[in-house]
């Protein structure tokens, strides 16, 4: 996968996560791609969200834009 798509693919995770986690902002939704811990707790902070159920949410994202875990090494 090439930069642009690996970026094209990122940008439809961001849509999908503001559409599910409206409270989020873009700030804390840039944290999935590298500190994916501290995107958790962003999570668990405005959501109340277990990690195990934060992961299983992120993971029905991923699989519905296509992308499987997208996430770069800091």
């Amino acid at each position: 996968m090439n930069k642009e798509q690996t970026e094209g693919k990122f940008e439809q995770l961001k849509g999908k996560f503001k559409e599910t986690w409206g409270k989020l902002t873009d700030n804390d939704i840039m944290l999935y791609n590298g500190q994916r811990e501290q995107f958790l707790g962003k999570l668990k902070e405005h959501y109340g969200l277990a990690k195990e159920d934060a992961e299983k949410k992120i993971k029905a994202i991923e699989d519905a834009c296509g992308s499987g875990s997208t996430t770069k090494a800091a």
